[in-house]
């Protein structure tokens, strides 16, 4: 019996060689990092009984004020008449129920989204549970990503509850679907600027009460501060410009046969003088910032200078979407009889100025959110004094 000797070695099996996840598999499991930390966040407040009684009160807040327009334009109705309101007001007490309610409901979304926001971060630190998360495979975009979304959707909670007094107010006549739609699509934009502003600040700041304090003090600058510095930065535009003198046909007509108050309603005559003027359009872009031009101004308006259009009253929410814009457009284009050119008074939508507001807004949260970042990547090499590692 012979024996068979094999002269070939037996290959040694290799290691495998780790390949990298796809980049598809690279996003979604990215992206369910942020869904497992929303949803640690969302049970979290759900099981808070303070959310929901804020959420009652602002109900019976945004219900309050509702009930009080309505109730005043029925008693305005009474005394001055419905001839002399439907002239004033020809689409009845709809539009201004719905420009009153979208103010508060803007006014009360940027008090509230700071408190939900505000100690995402340096309340879990404080409370000894961002470490349990940093120890995880989470990265610390995830947990900043999670943390913002779970504070907006808080957020638009109690939004939602407002849209009900905004479509009554669309009942009520005046205004169309699209206006709420637009509306509450940009008052859910603001509302994650400032959870944005409040969750960067979160993670920067080592107490919450000091970001709490920080937020609201920066919701406070966009609102009221950059009213101001357009105020003090608008005296130090001063410059000239070249303008005639404005003549009215309307006031030369007779009581009898009125000539119609069009735009433009006015001839220009007479030769060309320097004018003092203010260029309001250099410095157009601090009021930009403003929560309520950036919400008023995105909202679709008729057009005035259509005759079919009455011109007589314009509400609050279109008042500062005008007066905005008069500010970007400068003397140039709202200075009567500039150029010799006369001008209409009302300025419609073709230069809108929210999108610059919005590009500053998102700019200052992209940067309170990226230095949010900095400060949660481990290992840390500098942590503030007292600051709780875990």
């Amino acid at each position: 019996m012979s024996v068979v000797h094999e002269s070939a070695e037996t290959p040694v099996p290799q290691p495998a060689t780790p390949q990298p996840p796809a980049a598809g598999n690279a996003v979604v499991g990215y992206l369910a990092g942020i869904g497992n930390v929303v949803v640690l966040e969302m049970k979290q407040r759900l099981r808070s009984r303070g959310w929901y009684i804020m959420l009652a009160i602002w109900f019976a807040l945004i219900a309050l004020v509702s009930w009080l327009t309505w109730a005043g334009w029925n008693a305005s109705q009474q005394v001055s008449g419905p001839v002399m309101d439907t002239m004033m007001r020809p689409s009845g007490p709809g539009s201004l129920i719905f420009e009153v309610v979208l103010a508060f409901v803007l006014l009360f979304g940027l008090l509230v989204a700071p408190a939900l926001s505000a100690n995402a971060v340096n309340g879990d630190r404080q409370g000894g549970t961002l470490a349990i998360l940093q120890v995880t495979l989470l990265t610390p975009g995830q947990i900043l990503w999670g943390k913002f979304f779970a504070a907006w959707l808080a957020g638009l909670a109690f939004l939602v509850t407002s849209t009900p007094f905004l479509v009554f107010g669309v009942i009520q006549g005046g205004m169309t679907p699209g206006h709420v739609l637009v509306s509450l699509l940009m008052l859910a934009v603001e509302l994650g600027v400032v959870c944005g502003i409040g969750v960067g600040i979160s993670a920067l700041a080592g107490r919450p009460l000091f970001s709490i304090v920080v937020t609201y003090l920066t919701v406070a600058g966009l609102v009221i501060g950059t009213l101001i510095a357009f105020g003090l930065g608008v005296q130090l535009t001063q410059g000239t410009i070249l303008a005639n003198t404005p003549r009215f046909p309307y006031l030369e007509s007779s009581p009898e046969t009125p000539s119609p108050i069009r735009e433009p309603d006015y001839t220009c005559e007479g030769p060309l003088e320097e004018r003092q003027v203010l260029r309001t359009e250099r410095v157009a872009w601090m009021l930009a910032m403003n929560p309520y031009v950036v919400v008023a101004d995105a909202i679709p308006y008729p057009d005035r200078n259509v005759p079919s259009v009455n011109y007589s009253y314009q509400g609050m929410i279109e008042s500062i979407s005008q007066g905005s814009r008069y500010a970007l457009a400068g003397p140039e284009q709202t200075y009567t009889c500039a150029n010799g050119v006369p001008h209409p008074q009302y300025l419609t939508q073709t230069t809108p100025l929210w999108p610059l507001g919005l590009g500053l807004q998102l700019a200052l949260t992209g940067l309170l959110m990226w230095l949010g970042w900095r400060s949660l990547r481990t290992p840390a090499h500098r942590l503030a004094r007292g600051t709780r590692i875990a």
